[in-house]
């Protein structure tokens, strides 16, 4: 391997001379180059595939070979051929790793709770509402390097660990002029027809609001005028309060009208002309020697996307799936806006600082509109529900890190004064110091999610709309207004002295972390809607016009303003971690190295309910309840090892490693699980209710890890894991009313996860010469997994059963062209994870599977010259859909369509 990366800056300088050959036989210009011809073609043949191929494979090799851990990395080349175009899309490529509601990533069956992710090795924040883990669909791929996954635990990690990790490594700073512009398009077969959409605001094309959607200061002054308590009695004694002794109900009522009139109502549905996606992203950069030690570089980023896409999904209910049914059609606009900039710093061989900024805004602006049936109305009734749903959410990403790495080589200790030679002298050779120091802060922003409940008269055989109109009920229209902040600050350092032994080498490495997070939370809900009318008809109509300022006003239309009781379901949560660390690298000859290693943390968390409205000591803003105050605290200081046994040797290729691993871990509840809060999913639509007793979960982990790296360029991976978890973190479903879906969260008794995954490349030009430009890459894993729910479960219909979102088999594969001339290459990509559990059911009912989702994609890209690139990606080329399942019923279906996109890449 060492000697074909030798030997490929060689071939491409041959490349280079036969391509200038062939333009000059082009120009029927004299034969120069004839006479190296024959030596510089045979390296040539070999190498073109490996340019394009197998560097994309096999850049990261060696990472993967020192890693004392199972270790798995995608370079920027890898995803560029398969096209993906978000980190969680390019995650599916790796081993073990399934999507799902494709933003949450989940390594070896095990949830979106049991991975970590991390920004160039730093903690970041999550923008998510619900979650504390990152979305890994903000990020885009435009920005990425390389995606490094680790699946066994290393005492260096933070002991928060449970299927793996993702570290998003950004692009650095380059090794010489850069310059890159790419424009794209695109569309979906879902987008024929128009949108829904209604009047947005002013900056909507920057993917923020303007402020006419957003919760009205005058609004919450009148909150604060009313205590909180804007109920007719409330507002009259006040204005009595302030002076007017004479106010009646009738003032009081207007004054609570004109409340209303406070909130955004510009909601009328619209239908609108669907653009093709638009897509642009420029990179810039340079590097600069600025004398013979010191040299410099910057690299700045952006990039801009916007896209429609149309949805529909029906739900049903698995005892009676005709009659009781929810259908949804949904248009969402999306905007993502990123920027970044590296700079960075070097002095000789041994000094280097760099920093990196990001910057990522992710929004998604919707309209749907929802036809249901339930117990109440069902489809032969002729009568059914609507409902009308408006949701702006606005999420942004924003992180600064700054790292250095200092090694005390032979350049430095020259450069010592005599002094400290002395000194130096007493540290062993190539002994390293790094640090780093991260800042990032995510913030979600909702200003204005509404919800507008209608009766509708239906076709009681098709179940279609005939008429419909805005029910009379005071919580008619529901608004909601969000926002979360959530701040990061992660900050170490890690010492490496490197000790040569008589027949061996011994590392040492210890080192010290800081992490803290805060986290706050605010909802306010309020309601709008006419108990009584004058006339029915004023209920009909477009929602503008329903919800008119003449409507509210209209004393004999009796509508009510009021606050709802989520605004309790607001929560401050801090945690913080300190950790120390140690670990003894031992390299026994060529062939063995074992590494032990161990981590203390300290871990620290408070998470309390607050009420943004509270008023008084009935209703005070936080708690004074001392049991709820030491329930929202908790604290834990342990020990964790690591123990991690390599062989290397030629065992059937030319390099081989097997790998053995054990690692005891911990999994921390989010932190808005740990509060008395309860929320509704936006994935799922149930109602969440935290538990201030979930406590962490203890991992074992064992990893055997059998590598093989032919000199072909093939290699085959091959590992056994095995998990044991006590006390998992699952959702369990919870008594609610007949049409509300609650779940709570709770600690089963145990878990177990078995399996084996196999990955591998092979060239296929065993098959022929007509073969040679083509190759195979893909990987299985196949798994067992076991779930004990233990007596706080609630009544589970299955006592024992898979974890959630656990599949027993995912298969990635991907076939790939590289044409000889290398002017083309294509990837046709596939994907698919078996029956995967995504509801429990209770109290008899049966559990809910989402079905296989057969993903196949393709990539074909076209290098008309050396700074030209066309490519054109398809996705879903099946035109699958999701689909979950209780008892043979399909009680959700959701058509996303396929897509399809053609982009053109100039670069310096």
């Amino acid at each position: 391997m060492k000697l074909r990366y030798t030997l490929l800056p060689i071939a491409i300088a041959g490349a280079v001379l036969v391509q200038a050959q062939e333009a000059a036989d082009d120009s029927i210009q004299p034969p120069v180059p004839e006479i190296a011809a024959p030596e510089v073609a045979d390296v040539i043949e070999e190498v073109i595939v490996m340019g394009r191929a197998r560097s994309s494979f096999e850049q990261l090799v060696d990472e993967r070979l020192q890693d004392e851990a199972s270790v798995d990395v995608l370079g920027a080349e890898s995803i560029g051929r398969l096209g993906d175009s978000t980190v969680s899309a390019a995650l599916v490529r790796v081993p073990g790793i399934a999507l799902v509601n494709n933003k949450f990533v989940y390594i070896r069956g095990l949830g979106e709770r049991y991975s970590t992710s991390y920004l160039n090795g730093a903690t970041i924040p999550s923008p998510d509402l619900t979650r504390n883990v990152i979305p890994l669909d903000i990020f885009p791929t435009s920005i990425v390097d390389s995606l490094r996954v680790q699946k066994s635990w290393s005492a260096d990690q933070s002991a928060n660990f449970g299927g793996g990790s993702v570290d998003v490594r950004t692009k650095g700073i380059p090794d010489g002029p850069v310059f890159q512009f790419e424009i794209g398009s695109g569309t979906s077969t879902e987008n024929s027809g128009d949108a829904l959409s209604y009047e947005g605001g002013s900056d909507d094309d920057f993917g923020t609001d303007d402020g006419s959607r957003a919760l009205s200061p005058e609004l919450l002054n009148q909150i604060n005028r009313f205590q909180g308590n804007v109920d007719v009695q409330s507002i009259l004694n006040t204005l009595r309060r302030e002076g007017n002794v004479n106010a009646t109900v009738a003032d009081a009522q207007r004054v609570n009208r004109e409340l209303g009139l406070l909130l955004n109502r510009e909601i009328g549905i619209q239908s609108e002309n669907i653009h093709p996606d638009i897509g642009l992203k420029v990179n810039a950069g340079n590097n600069f020697i600025l004398d013979e030690n010191w040299e410099a570089g910057v690299l700045a980023g952006a990039a801009y996307e916007s896209q429609w896409r149309n949805t529909e999904a029906t739900s049903r209910n698995f005892n009676f799936p005709d009659e009781q049914l929810d259908h949804e059609r949904e248009s969402t606009r999306s905007i993502n806006i990123t920027g970044t900039l590296a700079a960075g710093l070097r002095f000789g061989e041994d000094h280097a600082i760099s920093t990196t900024s990001l910057f990522i805004r992710n929004t998604d602006d919707e309209t749907a509109i929802n036809t249901f049936f339930n117990e109440n109305r069902q489809v032969t009734d002729g009568f059914g529900f609507q409902r009308y749903r408006f949701q702006f959410e606005e999420r942004e990403l924003t992180a600064h890190n700054i790292k250095g790495v200092h090694i005390l080589g032979d350049q430095t200790r020259n450069m010592l004064p005599s002094f400290l030679q002395g000194v130096a002298g007493m540290i062993p050779a190539e002994s390293q110091f790094d640090w780093f120091y991260s800042d990032a802060g995510a913030v979600t922003d909702i200003p204005n999610q509404v919800s507008i409940a209608a009766q509708a008269e239906t076709d009681p055989i098709t179940g279609e709309v005939i008429s419909s109109a805005v029910g009379l009920n005071a919580t008619a229209a529901d608004y909601r207004f969000t926002e979360l902040d959530d701040d990061v600050r992660n900050y170490g350092w890690n010492v490496t002295l490197p000790f040569a032994l008589e027949k061996s080498t011994l590392d040492v490495k210890f080192g010290l972390e800081h992490s803290q997070k805060a986290r706050i939370y605010r909802q306010s809900q309020f309601s709008l809607g006419a108990l009584s009318v004058t006339d029915p008809a004023v209920l009909s109509g477009e929602l503008n016009d329903v919800f008119s300022d003449a409507n509210i006003l209209n004393s004999g239309n009796d509508f009510v303003f009021d606050i709802q009781g989520t605004n309790n379901q607001s929560y401050i949560a801090v945690t913080m971690v300190d950790a120390v660390y140690g670990k003894l690298d031992w390299q026994i000859g060529d062939s063995w190295r074992v590494v032990a290693g161990a981590r203390w943390e300290d871990y620290r968390q408070v998470a309390l309910d607050w009420n943004p409205f509270g008023f008084s000591l009935d209703n005070p803003v936080l708690t004074t309840d001392v049991e709820t105050l030491e329930n929202g605290v908790f604290q834990d200081d342990r020990v964790y090892p690591a123990l991690a046994l390599t062989y290397s040797g030629n065992l059937w290729a030319e390099t081989f490693q097997a790998r053995l691993g054990f690692s005891q871990t911990t999994v921390r509840p989010d932190l808005r699980e740990i509060t008395d809060a309860s929320y509704i999913d936006p994935i799922t639509d149930d109602l969440v209710d935290g538990n201030p007793g979930v406590v962490p979960s203890d991992v074992d982990n064992i990893d055997l890890r059998f590598e093989w790296f032919f000199s072909s360029g093939d290699n085959l991976t091959a590992t056994l894991f095995y998990k044991s978890i006590d006390n998992p973190i699952e959702f369990f479903e919870s008594a609610a009313s007949d049409t509300t879906t609650a779940r709570e969260i709770v600690n089963a008794e145990s878990a177990t996860i078995r399996g084996i995954e196999l990955e591998g490349f092979k060239d296929l030009s065993f098959l022929g010469e007509a073969f040679s430009p083509f190759f195979l890459q893909g990987n299985i894993t196949l798994q067992d997994n076991e779930l004990v729910a233990g007596e706080e479960a609630d009544a589970p219909t299955n006592p024992v059963r898979g974890l959630a979102g656990s599949s027993d088999y995912v298969v990635n594969a991907s076939l790939g062209y590289d044409s000889p001339n290398g002017n083309h290459s294509a990837s046709l990509a596939y994907n698919v994870f078996g029956e995967r559990l995504y509801v429990a059911g209770r109290n008899g009912a049966p559990d809910g599977f989402e079905q296989p989702f057969h993903s196949l994609d393709m990539t074909y890209s076209w290098y008309p010259t050396d700074r030209i690139t066309v490519k054109a990606k398809a996705r879903n080329i099946l035109d699958e859909s999701i689909e979950i399942e209780r008892v043979g019923v399909t009680t959700f279906e959701e058509r996303v369509g396929s897509s399809f996109s053609l982009s053109f890449q100039w670069r310096m």
